[in-house]
């Protein structure tokens, strides 16, 4: 048996999500006969750029900046969940149900927070949403970083900030799962769609080990109906890095619109 890295990282919480996901890999990897290198110790560009790598997934921005052209995708997830499905998601963008305003132009100079400067659904796709309502390249009086979607929603419900836009799926797993994470929070508007967040492999994969990889994906979602209930995910749709370009076409767009930092 050959030994790989193979972590699903992007939602692994609450925990009946980790446990579905762990379950599908080990699924995949007795398949491909393959066994399992501890990842622990590396950071997620890190476990990106292994030459070990067999199986992760990524966020559509990076993909498509610090990783373009180093890895491989070897397809995306149709999630079927409110908010996501056909292979594509949002972000919803959050406040408070106490929040008297009720419109995006109406947290002009609010506290916005985002999980990280480089995430398409906390970052980019804001970006997008709010460069027609920026006003001299500021749309926020602050902008703080939490280092998580999770984090972001406590950052609401604690008042720490009034705005964040929160992966649609992650926010559909915890309130299905841990309600109380979403309490007290409203939706206030929606960003544009995007591709799901891909999953990858070394660039060296060749054309026939990114196929065999997509099969086994799929072949072990259909072994695994409740792993499919739990994470919505029924599929791994064909995809590739030209499917992602719409990410760099959403920040060229707040780019000509004078907005081209989130601020």
């Amino acid at each position: 048996m050959t030994q790989h890295h193979a972590e699903l990282l992007m939602y692994t919480a609450p925990e009946p999500i980790r446990v579905a996901n762990e379950r599908w890999l080990a699924r995949i990897l007795e398949h491909l006969g393959h066994t399992r290198l501890n990842a622990e110790t590396l950071s997620l560009p890190e476990l990106w750029l292994s030459p070990n790598l067999l199986l992760t997934q990524t966020c559509g921005y990076p993909l498509m900046t610090a990783l373009k052209g180093q890895v491989r995708v070897i397809g995306r997830p149709r999630y079927e969940l409110p908010d996501a499905s056909a292979g594509n998601h949002c972000s919803l963008i959050l406040s408070r149900v106490d929040d008297p305003r009720e419109t995006l132009p109406a947290f002009r100079h609010s506290r916005g927070v985002i999980n990280s400067d480089d995430s398409n659904s906390g970052m980019n796709l804001l970006r997008q949403r709010l460069a027609p309502l920026h006003r001299d390249g500021r749309f926020f009086s602050s902008v703080g970083i939490s280092g998580g979607h999770r984090e972001s929603l406590r950052w609401l419900r604690e008042k720490r900030a009034d705005l964040a836009a929160i992966d649609s799926v992650t926010f559909a797993y915890l309130a299905r799962h841990a309600p109380e994470e979403v309490r007290g929070l409203r939706v206030v508007g929606r960003s544009a769609f995007s591709p799901t967040l891909p999953f990858i492999t070394v660039a060296s994969a060749t054309e026939e080990q990114v196929e065999r990889l997509r099969q086994v994906m799929n072949q072990s979602l259909r072994e695994l109906p409740d792993v499919v209930q739990t994470l919505g995910l029924p599929e791994v749709l064909m995809a590739g890095e030209g499917d992602y370009r719409v990410v760099l076409d959403y920040q060229r767009e707040a780019q000509e619109l004078g907005y081209s930092g989130l601020r």
